[in-house]
């Protein structure tokens, strides 16, 4: 991953080319420069006046659900806020109600359009948590669901357990219950069977306290997943340090994080996953992205394409927002949105960047400057999306 001033440092080649082998690229560099002896059975690509980067790493997404929100987008648009909308019944509650009485297969099926227009839009690899269950059997068909769409789908998919995403209603009186059913039967299962490779909690006021968050992380931790933190998104709760002092891969969302929480995330070496259309979305305010990548903090951005806060998988609209709102540079929107997307997921030894020995991820934009990126948004400029050394037929 890089941080502060690497961070601008997008290693950009005129006349480039790049050699992918069973999967893995094993050359790269300027053409002219190329010495390495070519297969005799090779398919060509010209992208010519055009610009190659890494597949993108959406490393935040509730992208598995059922039902529509798009009632509460007109609430919001005549005031509510999110918790008042909450507190009604809807946000996270409504679409668990949809989750539950959904089938496996229903939420697969969805799930797996979602995932080929992400391919479409340049993103190679995307993160899938649960969270619109809380219970065990729906939690668990949720996992089972994203698990098996990682084995049938050429796209790379990382699981996330966040059980502990809202208390639901039938626990409403009784939070400490539903606790214990997370700790005592979900997060064993969930271990066990190896159906995540992160555990995640939404640490806010009114969900789950520090406290709460720091047993069911340590818990996880136990049962060898790897820790993510929703945090501060809405009240400076502290999350950011928790995140550090537990060593979690990241803590996301951070619009509301103090100097302190920055100063934790640099120490613990976390990676800030900001969440811009999120910031747009519900208009809330945006994470201080300047701030944090000023810092030493290692930023990534993600999509968090989700029901109820942002409906959109466009990683270079978040690069836009990021640049529009946060003060990034286009720069570094780019390596936020590839190689330190793959940091927060532990995955940087092998997708995020074009590196000889990483996975041949790669996507063709067909645009004149890599700025355009973010410059020219509301179309999808990637004519090409190459997974695994493979070219897609998207």
């Amino acid at each position: 991953m890089k941080t502060g001033k690497e961070m601008r440092e997008v290693g950009m080649i005129e006349n480039a080319g790049v050699l992918c082998e069973e999967g893995n690229i094993t050359w790269v560099g300027p053409m002219n420069k190329c010495e390495k002896e070519l297969p005799a059975e090779i398919a060509e690509v010209d992208a010519s006046g055009k610009v190659v980067l890494p597949g993108f790493v959406d490393s935040h997404t509730h992208m598995m659900f059922a039902g529509s929100r798009a009632h509460e987008f007109g609430l919001r648009a005549e005031g509510a806020t999110y918790e008042q909308i909450a507190e009604q019944g809807g946000g996270i509650l409504n679409t668990i109600t949809h989750v539950r009485k959904a089938a496996k297969r229903e939420l697969k099926r969805s799930t797996a359009r979602s995932l080929l227009d992400l391919l479409r839009h340049g993103t190679t690899t995307v993160e899938i948590k649960s969270g619109y269950g809380l219970d065990m059997d729906s939690e668990i068909k949720m996992l089972e669901g994203i698990n098996e769409l990682a084995e049938e789908e050429i796209i790379g998919i990382v699981s996330t357990f966040i059980g502990a995403h809202a208390i639901p209603p039938e626990f409403k009186t009784n939070p400490q219950g539903y606790i214990d059913l997370i700790m005592q039967k979900m997060i064993p299962y969930v271990g066990k069977k190896r159906l995540a490779a992160f555990c995640d909690v939404f640490c806010e006021k009114g969900y789950f306290d520090l406290q709460q968050s720091e047993l069911i992380l340590s818990e996880a931790k136990k049962h060898g997943m790897a820790l993510k933190l929703h945090a501060e998104e809405l009240t400076p709760l502290g999350g950011a340090e928790l995140a550090g002092r537990l060593g979690a891969a990241s803590a996301d969302h951070l619009e509301h994080i103090t100097d302190k929480g920055i100063e934790a995330l640099k120490t613990g070496g976390v990676v800030a996953a900001l969440l811009p259309g999120v910031s747009l979305f519900l208009n809330h305010g945006y994470a201080p992205a300047r701030k944090l990548i000023d810092a030493g903090v290692a930023v990534a951005i993600a999509s968090d394409f989700n029901p109820g806060s942002c409906m959109s998988f466009s990683m270079p609209l978040m690069m836009t927002i990021a640049c529009t709102q946060m003060r990034m540079t286009p720069e570094e929107a780019i390596t936020a949105a590839t190689l330190n997307g793959a940091a927060a997921l532990n995955l940087s030894g092998s997708v995020g960047s074009i590196e000889v020995g990483k996975q041949a991820d790669l996507v063709v934009a067909n645009i004149p400057d890599y700025r355009y990126l973010a410059y020219h948004f509301g179309t999808n400029h990637i004519s090409m999306t190459i997974k695994n050394g493979t070219i897609l037929e998207l």
